[in-house]
């Protein structure tokens, strides 16, 4: 799929970023720092954030020259300095076409080569299917799922552990 790139985010990002991230539907599977409603204050806010990262860590993904979503790989510290958390959204009217499992490999690809990680994980909530599948198709094996540790909206949610090793990662 080569119309699918993970790529820096830009100032001409903007007017999608506010257009797709504005969703309930996404915003309801993110961590309460990704807001909704969406506004031209976040996206600047943002933007200016990962523009500013030194090494950058958060890509848009691009569909066809568009930004469509968001990619990142988060580094932990301490004793789990030599993991990172991976988190993604795709804009709605783009899912279910392989685009988030076809970023997610090339995150995992850049975050092996760039980073001294060993491992890269994610933690999405367990009635996300829909993401838990993309972690799969991307290689991904399910480590642990924990019950009632998220709590969105004042629910008490499960979440699932998905995680991929660099020994074990093939580079695409």
């Amino acid at each position: 799929m080569s119309e699918i790139t993970i790529r820096p985010w830009t100032l001409q990002d903007k007017a999608n970023l506010i257009q797709y991230a504005n969703n309930p539907r996404i915003a309801g599977f993110m961590t309460d720092g990704f807001p909704y409603p969406y506004t031209s204050d976040h996206a600047i806010g943002f933007l200016g954030m990962v523009m500013s990262m030194e090494p950058l860590r958060i890509f848009a993904i691009d569909y066809q020259g568009e930004a469509i979503g968001s990619i990142g790989l988060h580094p932990l510290s301490d004793i789990f300095r030599f993991n990172m958390e991976l988190g993604y959204w795709v804009a709605e009217p783009y899912w279910k076409r392989g685009i988030a499992t076809e970023a997610v490999r090339q995150m995992v690809d850049y975050g092996f080569s760039e980073f001294p990680v060993n491992r890269i994980f994610a933690r999405p909530f367990a009635r996300n299917q829909a993401s838990c599948r993309v972690l799969e198709k991307a290689g991904f094996t399910l480590e642990a799922e924990l019950f009632g540790t998220i709590t969105k909206n004042n629910i008490l949610e499960d979440e699932r552990i998905y995680a991929v090793r660099k020994s074990d990662w093939e580079f695409n």
